[in-house]
């Protein structure tokens, strides 16, 4: 899945000389599908990815996007849409919003080497930040640690601040790393991707682990303790523990909750879950981190096929990012 990669691909057109602007949302009111930061790449052929509205007002955008490209100048647009003509453009109800564009590496547009630096830091995993002032069209990188939008980090959430600059938020992409090559993986690790989570799949059972069971899927055969150590853990990830064997899932548990992942869920009964806590408080695992198991595994909706877990368990991981 590419929608989480805007920048990236933006900066690939432009580097292959296809002409690149990027869309961004910057502040939304009523009925609008997509939030502020959501970003649509435009190339000069007129090739898109991403969204910034759901469709209703993509083909207004890519002809300025277009324009923007011809002229080097960046600008702001605004759509509003009825209630009378909502429906007809995938709307509830009526809504407006206002859209950046930004030509790449024109006099007035969006420098390349900002752009370099956001695609950069999100392949190193390091929270970065880009603030704009539409006004004076001044740009500036800005840091995890600028007090002033640490809540912003935190939150996800790009918008507009009380001066009039807006600030996109650029976390490191989501992670899934999911422990057990099971029935369960087999649905859950496509769903996460669609979700626009990157999954990593660790069984060292390599006839379970195998590419004919996950085709295409990233598949780590190392010990799972070792295999979360080599990925590296923080607060963009998820891990979720399926094998039900304590071989395997304890080593990984301990790792996780040495890490600041802000999600671990655990496949088992409630009476293996409370054998699962002995053994982890014999190995030295303090209350506090105990606590910050989801087990069994998964928001409780009846869910009995593999498949019905697996919907469990990524909308348990969706309320740990969103409401956690």
């Amino acid at each position: 899945m590419e929608h989480d990669r805007i920048p990236e691909i933006a900066l690939d057109w432009h580097r292959k000389g296809r002409g690149a602007a990027l869309a961004t949302v910057v502040e939304t009111w009523g009925s609008a599908p997509r939030q502020a930061g959501s970003q649509l790449a435009i190339s000069g052929a007129g090739e898109i990815m991403g969204s910034v509205s759901g469709g209703c007002v993509e083909g207004a955008v890519v002809v300025e996007a277009q324009e923007a490209l011809t002229d080097g100048k960046p600008r702001v647009l605004t759509f509003g849409v009825t209630d009378e003509t909502a429906f007809s453009v995938g709307l509830a109800c009526g809504g407006t919003i206002r859209v950046l564009v930004e030509p790449i590496g024109t006099a007035g547009g969006l420098p390349v080497e900002m752009l370099e630096t956001l695609v950069e830091r999100r392949a190193k995993r390091q929270p970065v930040a880009y603030g704009i002032l539409p006004e004076a069209w001044t740009r500036r990188i800005i840091e995890r640690d600028d007090p002033a939008v640490q809540g912003r980090f935190r939150a996800d959430r790009s918008g507009l601040e009380d001066d009039g600059e807006f600030v996109a938020i650029f976390n490191p992409p989501l992670r899934m790393m999911v422990v057990g090559a099971v029935h369960i993986a087999q649905a859950l690790v496509p769903m996460a991707r669609l979700a626009g989570y990157d999954p990593v799949l660790i069984d060292p059972r390599e006839a379970f682990g195998s590419s004919e069971r996950f085709p295409g899927e990233t598949i780590v055969h190392d010990w799972p303790d070792e295999a979360l150590q080599a990925q590296g853990l923080d607060a963009r990830t998820a891990v979720v523990t399926l094998t039900h064997d304590s071989k395997l899932d304890d080593p990984a548990i301990i790792a996780a909750l040495a890490s600041n992942v802000f999600y671990l869920g655990c496949l088992g009964s409630t009476r293996t879950h409370a054998k699962r806590l002995d053994r982890l408080r014999e190995a030295g695992v303090n209350k506090a981190a105990l606590a910050r198991i989801h087990a069994p595994v998964g928001l409780d909706i009846g869910a009995r096929t593999p498949a019905e877990i697996a919907v469990s368990v990524l909308a348990q991981v969706t309320q740990a990012l969103r409401k956690g």
